[in-house]
């Protein structure tokens, strides 16, 4: 009986490690993110094709890279 119960458990923790393994890697993508209106940040944009740009990101290159 506990041999059952000790195989029960074991993918409930893989499950749960899988999950934090998921979390952890994505907020270690996530900060790789310059701020933006950094001078990083005007860097990457003027880099990246006007085409691929949101609105967003349009406006705010205007606001914080060519009106400073």
């Amino acid at each position: 009986m506990s041999l059952l119960k000790s195989l029960a458990v074991k993918p409930l923790c893989t499950k749960l490690g899988a999950i934090a393994f998921v979390i952890a890697f994505t907020a270690g993508l996530s900060a790789c993110a310059p701020e933006v209106g950094s001078d990083a940040w005007c860097k990457q944009m003027k880099n990246k094709p006007s085409g691929d740009w949101t609105a967003n990101e349009a406006a705010d290159y205007a606001k914080h890279c060519v009106f400073k």
